[in-house]
Parts: C-alpha cells; structure tokens; sequence
C-alpha cells in the first residue's frame, strides 16, 4: 500500500455529486435538446439559490466575472468607484471594462477586508460606487459601508465570490448592498462547474441584468441594447442544483477541518489565524494563515510545503494595484497593510475530502 503522507495534496478539491444522480438529471436534456438559452434547469436552480441564499431578486450568468460586471453595467455608473488590492483579478477588471477607474482602499489589518475607516477620505466628486470585497468568508463591516453610501449616495456592489450560503446577524449575505455578486467556480464551496449569479435589491434592475447576459435582446424581432453572452447553460444548472443538496454537508465537513487546523496552529508565536466573528454564520471556504515574525517567513513555509507535494496559494499575491496593468497607474505604498498581508499569507489546503491526517501532516511540516 502506499505511503499516505507521500501523497499530493492540493490547495483545494471541487465536490461532486454522485455521478449517477448528475447523469440522470442529463437524460431530460437529451430528450429536449434544450440545452442552454434559460431552459427548465436554469429556472429551477434560480428559484432554489433565491431561498437558500434568503434574497428576494437573483440572475443567473455563465460565471462569476461576468456577473460582476454585468451588474456594474446594469447600474450605469461613471468615473471612479472605490474597491480593495486584496482581491482576484477579476474585481477590479470588471471595474476597468466599464469604463470605470478604480481606486483602491486599504485593508482591515484583521480579517483583510475594505477597511471602512479609510473609505470615506477616498470618495471624491466623481465617486459613484464601492465594490467592496468579502475576503476568506470574512465579511465586510456592511453596516458602516452601507450608512457612508447612503450618505454620499453612493451604489454597493459586494464581492462575496468567498461567502456563499453565509449570513450575518442572521441575513443572508447577497441581502447587503444594492447588489452582490456569488461565483460558482469549480474551486468554490458550492458550484456549478462554471457559474454566478446577482443577488439584488430592487426589482427594477432584473430587466436590465438579463438583457445584458442575452445580447440586449427583448424579443424574438427586438434588440433593445448592446448587451453580451452571459447566459449559464442547462448542464451548469443541473450540477448546481445537485450540489446545492450537498453543500451544507461539504460545509459541515469545512468546519471540522479548520476547527483542526486552529488547534493545531493557533497561539503559535508568529502564526496569525482570522478570528470568527460570532455574527457570521461561516462557510469555511478558505484557510488563510499569516506568517508574522515567525521562524520562517510565508515564502519559505510555501516552498517547503511544496518540497513535499502539498500545494498551498499565495493567496492573494501580489496585489491589484501591483499588477503589470495597473502598475504605472497606482502605488502599492498607499495601502500598506494589503501590501503587507499579500508577503505574509498562505491559504492552506481545505476542502471537504481531505481528512484530519492530511492537516496533521501539513501543520507538522509547517511547525517543525
């Protein structure tokens, strides 16, 4: 038998449904041929993410990118909006493809993500939205973000591709901002091979979201606007709605493995773990630890983790605002403390098949 401990592990493992049950969900689609353009699957799979995830209006889109910035789109926004460096690529790219010009706010030396206390010294006469990003499952301080845009009449759009099926003090985490945007990337806590979706608050803004994912077409002889392919297909769908059966349970099994990790890592001097905030119901789709002033630095824990086969992520590094696109345009100096938490964090391995074994070897590597 093999040696276990000289087993690949990598940072992450998408869960699937059993195979025969997606099978069978196929059949139908072979009978109809009806295979993407919002079939019967695709309004099933809203419907059901609308009462799992507690929001009134949602829209399904091919992935999460495109959600986000067809919902920038949607909302017909100009010149700058604020956003965080902490973040994929794809937040500030949706931003950019707009038209629009991103300004970056520091993190939250905590939980890493917009640091509320900075958002308001960035907004200018031409701020028109903040797109902040909820970071690891960690959620944004929503209630400060949300009384300084309704102060300067400012549109929030969340990033919360990290915390779905989460809640805070109770509300579904899409009920915040006037929108948010949930990717269903195979790598995710819940997916649907590829996928996303908008949560949103007003009503008013579905006509728009969805012409926009389908060309600007109204009608079978009308194109009312210059609209894009945004649309999820039947098979996507289907895979949603088998794994949205299953992801409370992957989500259980989360919570024991980083329950494990914190027990072995946390209190180690110079290892910095996200502490929970007890209003969030979490998801545990990430495990970021910070190496500060630790006997060995983030880089060093990275490759040694690698000399073993267990592939960790710097996560996320570099910075936006460092990128090659954007370099001439920003200053990584101005927000120092994303900067700083990019050269010091490394999300470990965390999904729902790996076993307690497989975090005893990581954490004895990383303590040893």
């Amino acid at each position: 038998m093999a040696d276990d401990r000289k087993r690949p592990i990598a940072v992450t493992r998408s869960s699937l449904p059993p195979l025969e049950e997606y099978v069978e969900m196929l059949k139908p689609l072979w009978e109809s041929a009806w295979l993407t353009n919002m079939g019967e699957y695709h309004r099933q799979f809203a419907e059901q993410l609308k009462t799992y995830l507690g929001t009134p209006n949602l829209e399904l889109f091919v992935n999460g990118h495109m959600a986000l910035e067809l919902a920038l789109q949607a909302m017909d926004l100009s010149g700058e909006v604020i956003t965080t460096p902490f973040t994929f690529a794809s937040t500030a790219h949706a931003i950019v493809r707009n038209g629009l010009t991103p300004v970056f706010c520091d993190i939250d030396p905590v939980n890493y993500t917009l640091d509320a206390d900075r958002l308001e010294e960035l907004i200018t006469d031409r701020t028109t939205a903040i797109v902040p990003v909820h970071v690891y499952g960690n959620v944004c301080d929503v209630e400060r973000i949300g009384e300084i845009a309704r102060r300067h009449h400012l549109k929030v759009i969340y990033d919360a591709a990290h915390t779905f099926g989460e809640t805070y003090d109770g509300r579904g985490i899409g009920c915040y901002g006037d929108a948010a945007m949930f990717s269903f990337h195979a790598t995710k806590v819940f997916h649907s091979i590829e996928g996303g979706a908008v949560a949103f608050r007003d009503e008013k803004l579905a006509p728009a979201l969805y012409e926009l994912k389908n060309f600007g077409i109204t009608g079978y002889e009308s194109v009312d606007s210059v609209g894009a392919n945004g649309k999820m297909n039947e098979f996507q769908a289907a895979m949603g709605i088998l794994n949205l059966r299953y992801v409370d349970g992957e989500i259980g099994k989360r919570r024991a493995l980083a329950r494990h990790y914190r027990g072995r890592l946390d209190g180690v001097e110079g290892i910095r773990l996200c502490p929970e905030d007890p209003r969030v119901r979490y998801n545990y789709a990430y495990m970021p630890v910070v190496f500060d002033g630790y006997r060995k630095d983030r880089d060093q824990v990275f490759a040694e983790l690698a000399a073993r086969d267990i592939h960790a992520r710097k996560y996320f590094y570099p910075c936006v605002n460092s990128y090659a696109c954007y370099r001439d345009r920003y200053d990584p100096a101005l927000t120092p403390v994303a900067d700083r938490i990019s050269r010091q964090v490394l999300t470990l391995p965390l999904y729902a098949s790996l076993s307690p074994d497989d975090v005893d070897r990581i954490c004895d590597i990383i303590l040893q």
